[in-house]
């Protein structure tokens, strides 16, 4: 049976979410997904209908978000959905909404330098099946300043400074570039890449892409296997 991906765009046009939206699809076309592409934020209303799925993609910046339809996808993701996304498509996209930031794992705060800056990504952990194989590389884009869940496990980072500014006073730092988190039963991926398409559509960064699009799809499969379901993790009250 085909696993089912829901792709969400919209927000910032900069960021070109809809030829985005259409470079993940094709990843997951050729992985035998049946693919949605919706450029509405109502899809996120039908919460029931979110928890049957196994992936969704966000693609969206700078937006803001129904409250409900946050608590939707939280609770799909809980309950084995996928969730997985790049740049901010994902951790940029409601910045009001402090849900989002706990379920995705960070907030983008900045960019020093702005678009063209030349930095290296070290992948980490090599024995991870998200980036066996993989060699460390070098990006011309935006380089993503995250806030970041100490939680995530982190799979590549950048060195900053690159770019002088007031926060290079702090010395080095290795930012989280690749990260995963789980959310209940569910797995959720995130890539700092891709300011537009052309960073993410070929090479290591597009593999990535690939390869976190199929694990986070992979959840609710695992979870049925350990005979797991949200209201293993489900707080008696809402206390939160």
């Amino acid at each position: 049976m085909k696993k089912s991906a829901l792709i969400v765009w919209g927000g910032w046009d900069g960021h070109q979410p809809k030829e985005v939206s259409e470079l993940f699809r094709d990843i997951l076309t050729a992985e035998q997904f049946e693919v949605e592409i919706s450029d509405t934020m109502d899809s996120f209303a039908d919460g029931e209908r979110l928890k049957t799925l196994d992936l969704i993609i966000p693609v969206i910046t700078m937006s803001k978000i129904d409250h409900k339809h946050t608590e939707n996808i939280s609770e799909a993701v809980a309950n084995g959905t996928g969730l997985a996304g790049c740049h901010g498509g994902m951790c940029d996209a409601f910045r009001e909404d402090v849900l989002w930031a706990f379920l995705t794992g960070g907030t983008w705060v900045s960019h020093p330098g702005g678009d063209g800056m030349e930095y290296p990504v070290h992948i980490l952990n090599r024995s991870s099946a998200l980036t066996e194989g993989l060699a460390d590389f070098n990006v011309k884009s935006e380089q993503y300043y995250l806030h970041v869940d100490p939680a995530v496990e982190v799979l590549a980072t950048t060195p900053f400074p690159i770019s002088r500014w007031y926060h290079s006073a702090n010395g080095h730092v290795d930012m989280p570039v690749v990260w995963t988190k789980k959310w209940g039963v569910g797995r959720v991926y995130y890539n700092a890449l891709g300011h537009q398409r052309n960073v993410i559509e070929t090479g290591t960064a597009r593999e990535l892409m690939r390869r976190g699009f199929l694990w986070a799809a992979e959840g609710k499969t695992l979870a049925r296997e350990r005979g797991l379901d949200a209201s293993h993790y489900a707080a008696e009250t809402k206390n939160f």
